[in-house]
């Protein structure tokens, strides 16, 4: 059975002021703070924190936005978008979260089996 992708503990980080260019496969969760281009993927969770810029396409179970996202977003579990969150792409997810204030442009697909 794979772990609840709630209770992952943060495993890899880009923080505020960094830069990081290239793919990452990560194994539970990882936290963007600063500023990242290239493919993520992981089978746990994505946190794009509110001051994270994030140019990439992004697979993942769950996926938490509340800084900026150029490029698609594949979660098979979750997306939430946070009041903060700009997003700039499509979305491909079985549940979505969205909040009050969000701006998003591009297409979503809820539902989607994977």
């Amino acid at each position: 059975m794979a772990p609840s992708t709630e209770n992952l503990i943060i495993n890899s980080l880009i923080g505020e002021g960094s830069e990081f260019r290239g793919d990452l496969v990560v194994r539970d969760l990882i936290r963007i703070d600063g500023y990242f281009k290239g493919n993520i993927i992981t089978e746990g969770k994505v946190l794009v924190g509110r001051t994270g810029v994030v140019d990439t396409e992004i697979r993942a179970g769950v996926v938490v936005v509340g800084g900026e996202v150029r490029g698609s977003i594949y979660a098979s579990q979750r997306i939430t978008l946070l009041s903060t969150c700009r997003l700039l792409g499509d979305i491909v997810t079985n549940k979505l979260l969205v909040e009050e204030g969000v701006l998003f442009n591009g297409h979503c697909c809820v539902n989607f089996q994977q």
